[in-house]
């Protein structure tokens, strides 16, 4: 893929807010893959780190964090990266925040916002994402509930529209990243940077918070995880109740009552949410409609049009529309 920036310019600024109670990790995952994209032998991105004040902030963590620059509409670079953490909270309802995140694309036309887990609320406050696609923390559902004009989807890892950028944060935004990255250097340089940090190069946006975090959750017992993997890794196969219970070594009774002890829901359910996460991650690949509906184990195109109006109360169309970019 060819570059989008061109590489005989300077290397492309990137602004990171620093604030008390940042996620450490919302900053330095995504910063470490910017500061690893190399074009040519030369660093593509430049990274300078600003605070509302200009004085030093401690993470979340304890970390003490000893910022560039303070915070101003005047100086900030091509692109605003607003990282989350508990902060957060507190910046909400900071006028000045708000109002240079709300004007930085009217005053960078080509410039970026882009913000890790919950810092996609400070974008929200700031108006940035009303009409616009965007995904957050899981954890932050009761939150997103006061911006009803942002079209939130939390089962999104990241999305991407009109120069706005969120992701669902921790190591998402190292995904978010090398989506960047890969847009603005080409497939080859982002590759260089996942092998550099050890990580996946592309987990599609459309991919589920709820799908990463499944697999790894504290179930009562072995068979049941080692279940709930099969199913993620290969949810075209048949899976009704008999052949779930077949596969965990359960009757179909056990096995219903033990997903509804650790998962709060039936196995049809945990099924369907899986192939949904499927076709979504198909869907951003472009697939034909009936291809995606195939591959994630609808069998036709009927059913998965009535399990996407159950999951999101729209039509797939309009789903592919609002959140498929």
């Amino acid at each position: 893929m060819a570059s989008n920036i061109d590489k005989a310019h300077k290397p492309r600024s990137i602004d990171v807010l620093l604030f008390d109670d940042v996620n450490l990790l919302d900053i330095s995952g995504p910063v470490q893959a910017f500061d690893t994209a190399m074009v040519n032998g030369k660093k593509r991105y430049h990274i300078r780190y600003v605070s509302i004040d200009g004085r030093p902030v401690r993470a979340g963590c304890g970390l003490r964090l000893v910022p560039d620059a303070a915070l101003s509409s005047e100086t900030y670079g091509d692109d605003l990266l607003i990282p989350g953490g508990a902060g957060v909270n507190v910046l909400i309802p900071n006028k000045v925040v708000c109002e240079v995140i709300a004007n930085h694309l009217d005053r960078k036309p080509k410039g970026r916002v882009i913000s890790i887990c919950s810092g996609a609320l400070l974008l929200a406050a700031a108006g940035v994402l009303d009409g616009r696609a965007a995904t957050t923390h899981w954890s932050r559902l009761t939150d997103t509930q006061k911006y009803d004009r942002v079209l939130w989807d939390l089962d999104q890892i990241s999305t991407a529209q009109d120069r706005v950028f969120t992701s669902a944060g921790v190591t998402t935004g190292i995904d978010l990243a090398l989506s960047i990255i890969r847009t603005d250097c080409g497939a080859t340089v982002a590759l260089a940077v996942a092998r550099e940090l050890v990580v996946q190069l592309r987990r599609t946006g459309g991919q589920s918070q709820y799908a990463i975090h499944l697999a790894g959750q504290f179930t009562k017992d072995d068979a049941l995880t080692q279940l709930i993997e099969k199913v993620v890794a290969e949810p075209h196969l048949d899976w009704s109740l008999d052949a779930l219970a077949q596969a965990a070594g359960m009757n179909p009774r056990t096995l219903s009552r033990h997903f509804k002890r650790d998962l709060h829901e039936n196995p049809a359910q945990f099924v369907e949410r899986i192939r949904i996460d499927h076709a979504r991650g198909l869907m951003s690949e472009k697939l034909p409609l009936k291809q995606v509906a195939q591959l994630s184990g609808f069998g036709d195109l009927q059913r998965m049009r009535r399990a996407f109006q159950r999951r999101f109360g729209i039509h797939v169309s309009d789903y592919i529309n609002s959140f498929v970019t």
